[in-house]
């Protein structure tokens, strides 16, 4: 049946431009075919092998998802009860989520959460940490209603497993999976790949349509939904599992109640059929499902940067494929599957690469057309309403992070969890990214906006386009929660003879008092400025000599600025 696949094989990968790629396929238990195409590594000339360790992306997720059936067997995890019966504080914003939101819901993408993938990406926050910040990550969906992809969901699940367990998502994986397949090399780090003596580098297509090796990208953070890296021989044998029902070389590595229910959807997709070969399915936990030409196909992707990953079975023909190749987003890594599905089950024999090809040129032509066009959108004759110092600074979001922006040269450079962009100015206060070394905010636009005072106080990015804009306020001069600066705002100020405001330092919090007047709590604004909490467009401004107390207070307000002297 395979007569003839490793010239087809090799026509593909030249097609579509892939450096190189890994395939291994089993049937009925055996390996029948495992074999690397291609370059691992282009500059040195070194060959992909069925040994060459790849990222497998987002095909991890059906790791993870096993570790957790695995609990469930001992009796320690339940796919139905609320996530605070191990995570007491779990919250998200829909407190309907945050009270009903079970195990299952993390891995079946039907939180109601988009992908929120700037959370994760490139950060260096712990887990725990960020699945405290879901808390502030808008929902655009209601709960359970819709199929939506979710890596941050994923990495909840790992993070549960750890809390159950006592120890870490990868420990876990390690025991329960990777020992008794013998999956040895297998590992959780780019930096542990790279010391392996066959691992392959990554590749991306550029606009140009040159082959660019690309740095790693990494993501142990979020791990659980995507950090394994492996080769086709060692996830042959995991697939080879999970066809035997849990067994593998004599031993029962996943119950067959679990392997049954892992693959089983839980989820509809509601993705319309737009290929009469391929019928829609669901999502099952950790596995996508649906009908390829009359068999159902059980499968999951992975991309991460330079990397594309299948790893699918087809149950009826006791069939798996694994595909991993070393380019960021080719759909190789799904039309090679169709390719072997098509020989093994002795199906009529299908062009898939040739209309796939056609759709991407088309694609580029459009792309071509949409980058000329692209600054039609752009309002002419404007400028920034201020200095570009004016908005330099550190903006922070709670669930987000920090941006930093600084003035270098001519532009303003901001840095998000490490990727650094250059902006232009587009038009009034919207600036674009250009193109940089980590090209993530190449043609983001980022739109800084004012207070009532005219000030510069925040930045807003479209990080997730399903919601809005995520804002990030403008951070107050660091000096101005220190007490013992803030030690020299304090004291007693007259605005006239009858009336006095008295301010005092709680902690690091100033607050000011007026007779008949509540107390107002101040919040740092830049430099000497401060806003009334409970009174938006209220401020005070203290004058401050070189050295000692302030001595004299503004009180800015709608109707005009009072000025107090210190007494």
């Amino acid at each position: 049946a395979l007569a003839g696949f490793e010239a087809e094989v090799e026509k593909i990968r030249a097609d579509w431009k892939v450096p190189g790629l890994a395939i291994a396929i089993v049937k009925d238990g055996e390996v029948i075919y495992a074999k690397g195409h291609g370059q691992r590594d282009v500059a040195r000339n070194l060959p992909m092998t069925a040994d060459t360790l790849l990222p497998i992306g987002s095909s991890t997720k059906a790791f993870t998802t096993a570790v957790m059936a695995a609990l469930v067997d001992e009796g320690k995890l339940d796919w139905e009860k609320p996530i605070r019966t191990w995570i007491p504080w779990f919250k998200l914003q829909d407190p309907v989520a945050t009270d009903r939101m079970t195990p299952l819901d993390l891995v079946t993408h039907r939180s109601g959460m988009p992908r929120h993938d700037s959370l994760w990406y490139n950060a260096t926050m712990g887990r725990k940490e960020m699945v405290r910040r879901l808390q502030y990550l808008e929902p655009n969906k209601d709960f359970r209603t819709d199929f939506q992809y979710n890596n941050a969901m994923f990495l909840t699940a790992g993070y549960l497993t750890e809390e159950i367990t006592g120890k870490s998502w990868e420990d876990s994986v390690r025991e329960q999976i990777f020992q008794p397949l013998a999956m040895k090399r297998a590992n959780f780090s780019v930096e542990v790949t790279q010391k392996d003596a066959d691992f392959s580098q990554p590749y991306r297509e550029e606009k140009d349509g040159t082959v660019k090796q690309i740095p790693y990208r990494g993501i142990t953070n979020v791990g659980p939904a995507g950090s394994i890296n492996a080769s086709v021989n060692e996830v042959a044998a995991w697939v080879a599992m999970h066809l035997a029902k849990g067994t593998y070389q004599g031993k029962q590595v996943l119950s067959p109640t679990s392997v049954a229910f892992l693959h089983t959807p839980k989820m509809v997709l509601g993705t319309p059929q737009t290929k009469p070969e391929v019928v829609p399915g669901g999502y099952a936990p950790g596995w996508f499902t649906d009908v390829y030409r009359g068999h159902q196909r059980i499968h999951h992707g992975g991309n991460i940067d330079g990397f594309s990953a299948m790893v699918m079975m087809v149950p009826d023909a006791n069939l798996g494929i694994v595909v991993l190749t070393n380019m960021d987003g080719t759909p190789t890594r799904d039309l090679l599957p169709r390719y072997v599905i098509d020989r093994v089950l002795g199906l009529e024999a299908q062009d898939w690469s040739g209309p796939a090809l056609k759709r991407k040129a088309e694609g580029k032509a459009q792309e071509k057309e949409a980058e000329a066009k692209k600054k039609a959108a752009r309002k002419p004759g404007t400028q920034p309403s201020h200095p570009l110092e004016d908005y330099a600074g550190d903006y922070e979001h709670p669930g987000y992070g920090q941006v930093h922006a600084e003035v270098k040269g001519p532009r303003i450079e901001v840095t998000f969890n490490g990727i650094r962009t250059p902006l232009e100015h587009w038009h009034f206060d919207t600036f674009n990214g250009l193109k940089a070394e980590d090209p993530v905010f190449e043609d983001e636009k980022l739109q800084f906006g004012m207070g009532l005072d005219g000030e510069i106080d925040s930045l807003a990015i479209a990080l997730e386009p399903s919601v809005k804009p995520i804002v990030f306020t403008k951070k107050a001069d660091a000096r101005l929660t220190d007490p013992a600066f803030l030690r020299r705002f304090t004291g007693t100020y007259a605005m006239r003879s009858d009336m006095e405001a008295v301010v005092s330092l709680r902690g690091s919090v100033l607050s000011v008092d007026v007779k008949g007047q509540p107390t107002f709590e101040l919040v740092p604004v830049r430099g000497t400025r401060f806003g009334l909490k409970a009174l938006p467009g209220f401020f005070v401004q203290f004058s401050l000599p070189p050295a000692g107390p302030a001595t004299a207070v503004d009180f800015d307000q709608p109707n005009g600025i009072f000025t107090a002297t210190r007494k």
